[in-house]
Parts: structure tokens; sequence; C-alpha cells
């Protein structure tokens, strides 16, 4: 019991991740119907970003306090300014083509800006600051520490900012008009292209706080750490139901928990044969299975094709 509360609570630190980058494609997804591949890479971003900032900040004699706010604002701007000239440059020409095309775009995008960050910051791994002193606390024989709580708090807070954002605001209404009917809500009055790159600007900030805090929580970062992940949160929305905000929530705290109950007992379901390095599968077998058995995920719409 020990082992599968501690995994429990591994798991939903590490779907609440999941989950806060599975917004970013399912909000694309839900406006555009495009796969934008390329959000792990601005996650990525804002990891790289926000580890170099603080360390600096730090060197500096810069407190705690002040250095991981400046951290991420810094982050937030550049993953920002970012996911805009990629909307701008490389989907917006083709928003009207094939669905093909955009899709390799992504891909493309995804592999230039890898190349760029490598570029930048080289091929060794940045080691997040120690700027928190840990402290572990016993839960019922299972163990969890300060950090991990402000993760999962800062997690939670942020994801539950973007549903008021959606449902409560005008930029809300016009997200959510836009995703049922594009060419209804540009005759009703709404500026479509802004509505969108307002989505972009949202989902780029929201992948700069998770790429701080799944850098807290690894305590590395790494120019290649956003391909991964992105198909393990592509996954998670998948899982909710992409294009589905709740779905996306839902998805990425049960892909966490799946895979940290699967890396604690893959183990002694085979005899040893599998050791936990092996939890990456779990998540590309939900993915074969949801498509296989519910295409449109657990909180999807199944929606009849027009004749």
């Amino acid at each position: 019991m020990d082992v599968l509360l501690q995994q429990l609570i591994n798991g939903l630190i590490l779907g609440s991740l999941y989950a806060l980058v599975a917004l970013g494609y399912t909000m694309v997804y839900g406006i555009l119907e495009l796969i934008n591949f390329a959000h792990g890479e601005i996650v990525m971003v804002g990891a790289m970003v926000s580890v170099s900032v603080l360390a600096a900040l730090t060197a500096a004699g810069v407190p705690v306090a002040l250095a991981l706010p400046l951290a991420l604002a810094a982050a937030v701007v550049v993953c920002v300014v970012t996911g805009v000239l990629v909307e701008r440059v490389a989907y917006r020409p083709l928003r009207n083509a094939p669905r093909l095309a955009p899709l390799i775009t992504a891909i493309g995008v995804s592999i230039v800006l890898q190349n760029l960050a490598m570029i930048f910051w080289g091929r060794q791994y940045l080691s997040f600051p120690p700027v928190i002193e840990v402290q572990v606390y016993d839960v019922l024989g299972a163990t969890v520490s300060n950090v991990q709580i402000l993760i999962f708090v800062v997690a939670a807070l942020t994801m539950g900012g973007l549903l008021l954002l959606v449902n409560r605001t005008r930029l809300g209404r016009a997200m959510r008009a836009t995703a049922q009917n594009r060419e209804v809500a540009g005759l009703m009055g709404v500026d479509v292209n802004r509505v969108i790159a307002a989505t972009f600007i949202v989902g780029s900030a929201l992948a700069a706080v998770a790429g701080l805090l799944i850098a807290s929580y690894y305590g590395i970062a790494h120019y290649n750490m956003g391909f991964i992940l992105g198909l393990k949160a592509f996954s998670a929305a998948v899982l909710g139901g992409i294009g589905n905000i709740p779905g996306a929530l839902l998805g990425g705290l049960l892909l966490g928990v799946i895979e940290s109950l699967g890396a604690g007992y893959i183990g002694d379901l085979t005899g040893g044969f599998l050791g936990s390095h092996y939890q990456d599968i779990f998540a590309f077998l939900i993915l074969i299975l949801v498509l296989t058995f519910r295409p449109s995920g657990l909180l999807g719409e199944r929606v009849a094709d027009r004749a």
C-alpha cells in the first residue's frame, strides 16, 4: 500500500504537468483543427530560458523570491514571441491548405526549434539551480516534497485560470465561437485572426509555465526534452478528447497516474524482465488503444460525417 500511495502521488504530480502541456495541443486543435507538434518545443524553450535566466539571476545575488518570477516572465515573453511567429510564418499561410500540409509543417517547425536551441544552448544538459531547500513530508507512509506540492499547486492554479479565461471572458467566448465555426464567427463580428493569435499566445504562455515546472521537477533542461514530452502530452489530449479542455485535464492526470503505476509495478508484472525505465511505452500503448476503440477520447463527442 505504501508503494501504491507513493506511485499515485507521483502520478498526480506528473499528470498535472502532462495536462498543462496537453492544453496547448487541445486549444490549437479546437480552433484550427491543427496538431501543433511544435508545442513540445515551445515547452522546451520555456524550460531552457527559465533555467538560464534563473541561474544568471541567482549567481548575481538576486533573491529567490524575485528571481523565480523574473525567470518565469522571461520564459513567457520568449515563448509567446516564438509561438506568435510560428503561427504567423508557418501556419497562417497554410490555413486553407489540405490538412497534410500544416501537419508536415508543424513537424518541420519542431525540428527547426530543436536545432536552434541546440545551436544557442549547446548539447549539454542545463541543471536547475537549487534555489528551494527541499523538505520531505510523510503522508501515510509515502513521501512528498515541498517542491512537488508547489508544482502541483501552480499547475492547478494555471489550469483553473485557463478555464476561467475560456468560460468567463469575452476572449473566451470568441474562442469558443471560433472553435464552433470560424466562418460564422467572422460574420458575427469576431476577428478570427486575432482570436487565433490570442490562442497561440495563451498556449505559449502555458508552455512557458510548464517548462519551468518540468525543469524544476526533473532538475534539468535539454534541447531535445520537448520531443517525447510533446508526444506524451498529445497522447493525453487524445485520451481525454482532443479539442476538449476538461478532456485534456483528465487525460493528463490519467496518463500520469497510469505511467507512474506502470513504472512502479512493471518489474513485478514481467518478472524483472522490464524495468521502470520502460515507463514511456504506456503513453503510446494508451494512444493506440484509444485511437482503436474510442477515437473521440473519453470526453470527446462523436461527430457524424455530413452528407
